[in-house]
């Protein structure tokens, strides 16, 4: 293992695709949204809509576990050289 490599402003720098942050970012508010409507249509009773919901997180949480699973296979960070 290597140190993690930091850039000229001292964040830390993982190897990662842009595509694959914007959609675990987006993912994840997608998330909360759905959540959110899932409480109230519970409360509501709207059975329905409650099974619509949770179907549609399903869907999000696996297509951000295959993102996630996307970096992680790209590995640790940048390797040291020197």
């Amino acid at each position: 293992m290597t140190e993690e490599q930091r850039s000229s402003t001292g964040k830390p720098m993982v190897e990662a695709t842009p595509m694959d942050v914007i959609h675990v970012r987006i993912a994840s508010f997608a998330l909360v949204f759905c959540f959110a409507v899932l409480v109230l249509s519970f409360v509501g009773r709207i059975w329905v809509l409650t099974g619509v919901v949770v179907a549609i997180m399903a869907i999000i949480a696996i297509y951000m576990a295959v993102a996630i699973r996307r970096q992680k296979r790209l590995g640790g960070g940048p390797r040291s050289r020197g």
